[in-house]
């Protein structure tokens, strides 16, 4: 199957560009990040049962990497009821897919499009008193949800400008201009179950609901906490929990088993036998303090390994992990096979759910000093994706 351009049918100049269509993703000549929608499944059945509130999927930054309609689709089908997204762009993207749940944006400049937001029913975050007054200047019908600071200093109106929000959001709300229905907060230290930030934020958020209320506010939503604190914290639940990193396999607070949903692959271009003394990659930061035999991946910190993680970063490969020796490149790192052997076409695990020895995200964060989330929304555009459907039950 080719694709012409343009139409042969209205084309007057010359002959028309032929476009032969992609091939499948071929593990063989090119890195391959496999995407399971049946760990997103899996995961959003698990976060259901941990909460009596509703399951926003939070699929910002692409699904985290994973492909945000197709999460989605899995995560609405499995027991979410709602998609949380940072930008307008993000939420009109989900609604082009042709998703129709309710869908909250909660990141956006005062000169974003609110009312092409407000026209596809996209649900808006406020956090102070410019936004609001944008948001009522673009139409009639806003539905939004008022967004507390409730102790990290970043998105969120701060808590000594809330009272004067709440008061302004509930004018337009009695002249008809908008409706608030939700409050949210997000709490900083939920990874870290016993922090006392967690008790100040909680008492912070409650407060604000006492303000929100004391201006005649009845908001129906309430949602503070995030994936960690859904797995953690039951006293922050509130009426709907927000799950990111969780839909995807991450558990910051490291409490709850979830099945982890990419696997990322890449064949060896080349291998070489190398002498003692042999210097590897930029600056020379490995040598080889014996004769070995080196395998090159084509895969480099542009299609998301991190640099950070040269010399201690591994990989799988016939059934044994391998060690990235010298500094990751833009296009390539380099793997000590020991003395072992490889064929160019073989295929090396980078990450997976760890079934089969290979190396998890949370290892590639940990060799990186990040966090998984960096890893998986940081996978390039040159890597293929495929995606496995959800299927049955996990």
């Amino acid at each position: 199957m080719t694709l012409l351009l343009p139409d042969p049918a209205r084309a007057t100049g010359p002959a028309p560009l032929v476009v032969p269509a992609a091939a499948p993703p071929n593990p063989r000549t090119g890195p391959i990040l496999q995407v399971d929608l049946g760990a997103v499944a899996a995961n959003t059945r698990t976060f259901a049962t941990r909460t009596t509130g509703a399951v926003m999927a939070v699929v910002k930054a692409d699904g985290f990497g994973h492909g945000a309609p197709a999460a989605a689709a899995t995560a609405l089908a499995h027991g979410a009821s709602w998609l949380g997204v940072t930008s307008i762009g993000e939420g009109l993207a989900l609604r082009d897919a042709g998703l129709h749940a309710p869908v909250l944006s909660w990141l956006n400049p005062v000169e974003a499009d609110y009312a092409a937001a407000i026209g596809r029913r996209l649900d808006l975050a406020v956090a102070d008193l410019d936004h609001l007054e944008a948001v009522s200047r673009a139409g009639i019908g806003a539905r939004v949800h008022l967004h507390l600071d409730t102790g990290m200093a970043r998105d969120g109106c701060a808590p000594d400008a809330w009272a004067a929000l709440c008061r302004a959001a509930r004018r337009l709300e009695v002249q008809g201009v908008l409706r608030v229905v939700g409050m949210m907060g997000h709490l900083g230290c939920a990874d870290v179950p016993d922090d006392p930030a967690n008790s100040r934020g909680r008492t912070v958020f409650g407060w604000g609901l006492g303000q929100a209320r004391a201006a005649g506010l009845r908001p129906p939503l309430r949602h503070l906490a995030a994936t960690a604190a859904t797995l953690t914290d039951p006293a922050s639940h509130h009426t709907m929990s927000r799950i990111g990193a969780g839909l995807v396999g991450s558990d910051p607070s490291r409490s709850t088993p979830l099945a982890a949903a990419l696997t990322l692959t890449a064949p060896v271009v080349a291998t070489r036998r190398v002498p003692t003394g042999t210097s590897v990659g930029y600056g020379h930061t490995w040598v080889a303090e014996r004769p070995t035999r080196l395998a090159l991946l084509p895969l480099g910190y542009a299609d998301g390994l991190p640099r950070a993680a040269s010399a201690r970063a591994e990989v799988l490969l016939r059934g044994r992990r391998r060690r990235v020796v010298g500094r990751i490149s833009m296009d390539q790192a380099v793997i000590d096979l020991d003395d072992d052997d490889a064929a160019p076409g073989e295929v090396a695990v980078v990450f997976g759910p760890g079934g089969q020895g290979e190396p998890l995200v949370s290892e590639w964060a940990s060799w990186s000093d990040t966090i998984e989330h960096e890893i998986v929304t940081g996978i390039g555009a040159r890597v293929a994706r495929r995606t496995t459907p959800a299927g049955g039950n996990r």
